[in-house]
């Protein structure tokens, strides 16, 4: 993989610097590049085995830079795809965000000061892309009827308003000056995902979780947006089942039953 990375550097111009930050199960590696147009960019290497590559994961900074061109967002500077034998790689070329996320972990477990600005763009950003039609799919109704009573103990929803939506909004893929990362997953989701997923990530930080649940509350005090929060909490116990973020478990039971009780 850091080989392929090197070769994905030397094909789009950029010369690779800085540690390697690898993402999830090592599907992605991604370094700081510099790039005698762009400047200093960010470079992020995708792959798969050879017969499983493209779709949604694999598309979706692409799409997404054609879909939400006013969204703040890193501007996509370049793309190069190429297999071997055995694996496929995508590489994407970025504008590097010079600023910091919220947390190092989409779990948020410290408070953070937000700025009513900073909420402004969240809802700009929100608004813009639940705008957006799409057949990319985040969440299925099929997934719903099956994870929700499974991991929360109450009745599906039947989700009658869809949007499209992050699909990944948490701490680790917002700035502090509001720009959003990690565009891989967007999709339609039923109305309030986004909104419900930030605040139901954030609730180990209990006052910002809060402080954005009052600044949300138009997606989320509504019969869709409690019925996000229970899809939401469905998937992030559902990750917990298998071993991520174990002391989020019994903030996300006590948001299920409120979401549950006004239903």
């Amino acid at each position: 993989m850091a080989e392929a990375h090197q070769h994905a550097a030397e094909a789009l111009g950029a010369a690779a610097r800085a540690p390697q930050t690898w993402g999830w199960q090592g599907r992605t590696l991604g370094r700081q590049a510099d790039h005698p147009e762009h400047g200093r960019c960010w470079l992020r290497l995708l792959s798969a085995p050879a017969e499983k590559a493209g779709g949604k994961l694999w598309e979706g900074t692409e799409q997404a830079a054609l879909a939400f061109p006013t969204v703040r967002k890193p501007q996509l500077v370049g793309v190069y795809d190429w297999t071997d034998t055995a694996h496929a790689y995508r590489a994407e070329l970025t504008e590097f965000v010079d600023e910091p996320v919220l947390s190092a972990d989409p779990v948020l477990r410290e408070e953070v000061e937000l700025s009513t600005a900073w909420f402004s763009a969240v809802r700009a950003t929100l608004a813009t892309v639940a705008a957006v039609r799409t057949d990319r799919i985040a969440v299925r109704q099929e997934w719903i009827d099956r994870a929700v009573p499974q991991f929360t103990g109450h009745p599906a929803p039947h989700i009658e308003v869809w949007e499209c939506a992050h699909g990944d909004f948490h701490a680790a893929n917002l700035t502090t000056s509001a720009t959003v990362l990690d565009w891989e997953g967007w999709g339609m989701a039923p109305r309030g995902y986004d909104a419900a997923l930030l605040v139901a990530y954030s609730q180990l930080a209990p006052h910002t979780a809060a402080r954005m649940r009052h600044e949300l509350r138009d997606l989320l005090d509504t019969s869709a947006g409690r019925a996000a929060t229970l899809v939401v909490c469905a998937d992030l116990l559902q990750s917990a089942s298998r071993g991520d973020h174990p002391d989020l478990t019994g903030k996300l039971h006590e948001l299920v039953e409120r979401a549950a009780q006004k239903r």
